[in-house]
This record gives C-alpha cells, structure tokens and sequence, in this order.
C-alpha cells in the first residue's frame, strides 16, 4: 500500500535556511485546501497504509481546515485508522492549549516538530519564531493530548557552534524522551537567504572535521540512549522508525504527493506538481491536476535503489540488485564497491552493502561511484 503526503506550503515567516515550496500569502490556505481535496477526489482510490501532513507549517491551518483534508482522505483513500502512522508536522509555538484540544478530534497519532536548537541565540538566527522554552511545553502539551509517538528535528554545524555546544543540544532532546529524532547539518541551499549571507561572507561554513566529529558524537549519545540509527540522520526508539519517511527510502513502496510542489512516485514514475499556489488552484479548479511525469528506465531505477537504500541501516540488498537486473549489473556493483570496502567506508554482510560510520561522512562520494551514468 501507499503513503500519503499532503504539502501545506504556509509559513507565518520563512526560515533563512530553507529551500522547501512555501509560502506566507496565509489569505490562500481555505482556497488551497479546497483544491487539495479536488486534487484528491482527481485521483484518489489508492489504499494507503501512512498519512504525512508535511511543509511549510500544517499547524498554520485552522482545526476545520484540517478536518475538511481528514474528511476528504476518508472519502478518496481506503485507510485503516487503527493501524495507520498518521503524521502531522508542527511548529512548537503553534502547539497551545487550544491547539491541542483541536488536536484531540483529529486521527493524528503521531507529530513531527522542527525544534531544530535549543539555543535562542541560534533559533534566532534561524529566524525560526519559537525559543527553546516552548519547544519543551509543546512536547509537554502534545503528551497531554495523548500524542505517544513525537518526533523532532535538530540541525548542526552553525556558524561558530562547537561540539560541546552541539552535545548540549542533544542532551537537551534527550531530556524529552521523545519517540524519534532527526538531525541535519545546516545546508546552505541557493537561493535560500543563508546561502547569500554565504556569498556575502558574512557566515562561514564549519569544516570537515568539526562535521564529523558533530556527527560521530550525535550518533554514539543517541544509540547509548537506546535509538536505532536506521537512516543516516534518523534515529528512532524500537518500533519508533517513521514509517511514511521509511517508504521514501524503498523503491518498491509507492507513494502520493498530493498539493503545490509535492511529489509522487508509482513504481514505473515520478510525478511533481507545479511549485506555484496560483497556478495550481487554477488547474485544479478546471479538472487538472498541474503535473510533470517522468519515466524512469532500468537505470534510473537502479540509481535510485543506490542513492536510497544505501541511507538506510539495512543498505543495498545484493539479491535484489541481481533479480531485478540480472548478474551483470551485480557485478558491477561489486566492483565499483571494491575500493570504498577496501576503505572500510562500506561493510559486505548478510548478502547487503552498507556503509560504515566513517563512509557515512563520505556517503556522496560512495553513492556517486556506485551509480550509473
């Protein structure tokens, strides 16, 4: 069965790191959902077995917004409610008391918050609207709605940030005892306004070694702490990982990217909607679902599986590589990991290539080698 994404593309502000479709016209969101839900009676018949609210900020939305989406996925998509993972991203300063009662009438069963740093000093300048204090009241408040499975973002590798600083926000996360924690270096994306601070020296990158040893510290002190590390910024407590993000990682799992800039994929070929409100309410509205297809070959396939599984604790299963593309193709896998084993930045075990902690850092350079031109 398929996951289902939803893109809420609204932002009470934009964050000066990110390159997502959003946007902060919020006299769009009732005109947006709408079209999301004729998007959905568009296509819709599809069972699916995950829903992720994703963003922008869902929690933009107002409780009747987000009942008239749940209504229409009722209606458009065969689910079973009482087995589905069904997330919805959030802004800590969104998660109030009101909020949360609204929470309550929704089949959410899972939340994903951008906490991104319980430092003030370096929320603000993320430009992100919340302190560190009410990332610790929203996780306070979604438990009280009966929320058990919370997931949260951080980011490292700011300008100026040490590891001692970065290892207190871990600990800080940790004090939470939240289900599931991903973590992300802060990328400077073109186009976003932290890559022109970038051009404009004004900020400065940290270098390789303060990266690795960031990111070797984030994946000791999560796994003392009892999560699997089973993606390469993902950690979860058993039986935690994220299903929906999980499917993005398995080029036999379909999934339905409903919404302005979202994506979708179906085994045969991927879909991206148009990156632009207006244009997508206007198709919508005349039936349309303002969309770019594009086949994949055997190739692109098999780039895929490389560039995805290869995330993932699990990695490459060799079996799998020789039948859906025969022993040649196996082969030459084999012989394009040879050098990165020798390396010891992959691991051949159990019929699987997987990389090691130290071929994590070098994941680019590896999945580079390893695909096909």
């Amino acid at each position: 069965m398929a996951g289902l994404y939803i893109h809420i593309p609204f932002c009470a502000r934009r964050c000066i790191y990110c390159g997502f479709f959003s946007t902060t016209l919020l006299s769009r969101r009732q005109d947006y959902v709408e079209a999301l839900c004729q998007e959905m009676r568009l296509r819709g018949g599809s069972p699916i077995e995950t829903i992720y609210l994703g963003g922008g900020t869902p929690s933009q939305l107002s409780p009747s917004q987000l009942h008239q989406l749940f209504d229409a996925i009722a209606i458009h998509y065969p689910c079973d409610y009482s087995q589905a993972e069904i997330t919805m991203e959030c802004n800590p300063d969104d998660v109030t008391a009101t909020f949360v009662q609204a929470l309550r009438t929704l089949p959410v069963n899972r939340v994903s918050m951008g906490i991104q740093s319980f430092s003030d000093e370096r929320l603000r300048f993320l430009h992100r609207r919340h302190d560190a204090r009410q990332c610790r009241e929203a996780v306070s408040l979604l438990r009280s709605a009966g929320i058990e499975n919370i997931s949260i973002d951080l980011m490292f590798g700011f300008p100026h940030q040490t590891p001692e600083q970065w290892e207190a926000d871990i600990d800080a996360a940790l004090r939470l005892n939240i289900e599931h924690l991903s973590a992300y270096s802060l990328m400077y994306e073109e186009g976003t306004p932290l890559y022109e601070m970038l051009e404009r020296n004004e900020v400065e990158e940290i270098d390789d070694e303060t990266y690795i040893i960031m990111y070797n510290t984030l994946v000791r002190k999560l796994r003392e702490a009892g999560y699997e590390h089973y993606e390469i910024s993902n950690f979860a407590r058993p039986g935690k990982r994220s299903r929906h993000n999980s499917n993005y990682w398995d080029w036999q799992k379909p999934y339905i990217g409903i919404g302005a800039g979202a994506h979708s994929y179906d085994l045969a070929g991927r879909q991206y909607n148009v990156e632009d409100i207006d244009q997508y309410i206007a198709a919508i509205g005349n039936g349309q679902v303002p969309a770019v297809r594009e086949e994949l070959s055997a190739t692109d396939h098999y780039n895929d599986i490389i560039t995805t599984a290869l995330r993932t604790s699990s990695g490459i299963s060799l079996p799998a590589i020789e039948q859906q593309f025969g022993i040649e193709t196996l082969e030459y896998l084999l012989d394009c990991s040879a050098p990165h084993l020798n390396r010891h930045w992959l691991v051949k075990e159990d019929n699987h290539l997987r990389l090691t902690l130290e071929g994590i850092a070098m994941s680019d350079t590896v999945m580079s080698d390893l695909t096909k031109i």
